[in-house]
């Protein structure tokens, strides 16, 4: 199972709205791999048996994901396993998409293979959670990207915000970007900073083209026509809703990235369910540059916001830190 976690990374950035999942097919010493193609193309466990070939009789099949048996854009996986004679299969997560959930291994048990599930299940639940999440709820994964000084400040008094955090975080940024399906910004900060929001600092993985992992880019409001940001989606109304319509669109992870109006308005409807920070070793040192959210805050302590922090990692001279309510 670990493999086929590690074969599922390799579809990370090209499987969605599919799942990005890994298969291993075992038949003694002999090991096969396949993992998700791009939408349309052929799933995981199909890969894997067609990898296989006439090593699928009486093999072992390991999956991160529960295989589908149900028609699609591609067939059952459930019926290419059965006719390929394998006796085992072994499932990392069951896949709560109601077309899929519990009957992919039903079906399986019924042909009489014998079926286990769980093997692995808390790593791959962390790398499937956009997907698992948009499948359970119908939105999107949200992140909030927030870049601040060490004293909690993102711009200075004049408007001036560019830059605060150094070239690695930048350019993990533009990573966090190439994982997520669609970036989100207010008007104004694309009045303010012209942005173009795409991933000019990743460099994808070998054989994934540029343009296959560039975010589709929404902005809350109007964007003049001859904006860097261009083509976007412009967008409005209420948030929730606006995550609803993402979500049957096919959209598995939001990127938040602000402004500090845009960023505070999710935060405050309890729409986050992840806060990257990056901290930079900057002080503006005075209470009259602008915060990391803007609009009105805890009244008291004790209605202050309380996360936990999952992750904490140097990338450069910045501190990232992730946070989770």
């Amino acid at each position: 199972m670990g493999r086929a976690i590690r074969v599922a990374e390799t579809a990370r950035f090209t499987s969605a709205p599919n799942p990005w999942v890994g298969a291993v097919v075992v038949n003694g010493a002999q090991v096969f791999e396949g993992a998700t193609e791009p939408p349309g193309g052929a799933h995981a466990e199909v890969k894997a048996i067609a990898a296989a070939g006439d090593a699928t009789q009486g093999a072992e099949l390991f999956s991160t994901l529960e295989p589908c048996g149900h028609h699609g854009r591609t067939g059952p996986c459930t019926e290419a396993i059965i006719a390929a004679g394998i006796e085992r299969v072994v499932i990392g997560v069951e896949d709560p998409d109601p077309q899929v959930k519990g009957q992919g291994i039903e079906r399986l048990r019924a042909a009489g293979i014998r079926v286990d599930v769980g093997i692995g299940s808390g790593q791959i639940k962390r790398q499937l959670e956009p997907y698992l999440h948009q499948r359970r709820t119908g939105r999107p994964f949200v992140v909030v990207k927030l870049a601040a000084s060490l004293d909690g400040r993102t711009a200075a008094p004049d408007g001036t915000s560019k830059w605060i955090t150094g070239e690695v975080a930048r350019a993990d940024v533009h990573r966090l970007r190439a994982l997520s399906d669609a970036v989100l910004v207010g008007a104004g900060t694309i009045r303010a900073d012209n942005p173009r929001l795409n991933v000019r600092d990743f460099v994808p993985p070998d054989g994934v083209p540029v343009a296959d992992v560039q975010p589709r880019r929404i902005v809350l409001g109007k964007v003049p026509a001859d904006a860097r940001v261009q083509p976007c989606t412009e967008m409005a109304g209420d948030l929730g809703e606006l995550l609803d319509q993402l979500g049957r669109e096919g959209v598995l992870q939001l990127l938040v990235e602000g402004g500090p109006h845009v960023a505070g308005s999710f935060h405050r409807a309890g729409l986050v369910d992840s806060y990257i920070v990056y901290l930079a070793p900057t002080l503006f040192g005075g209470d009259d540059s602008l915060g990391i959210f803007t609009g009105k805050g805890a009244a008291t302590t004790d209605d202050v916001w309380r996360g936990r922090i999952v992750e904490t990692l140097r990338v450069g001279h910045d501190l990232r830190i992730e946070v989770r309510p």
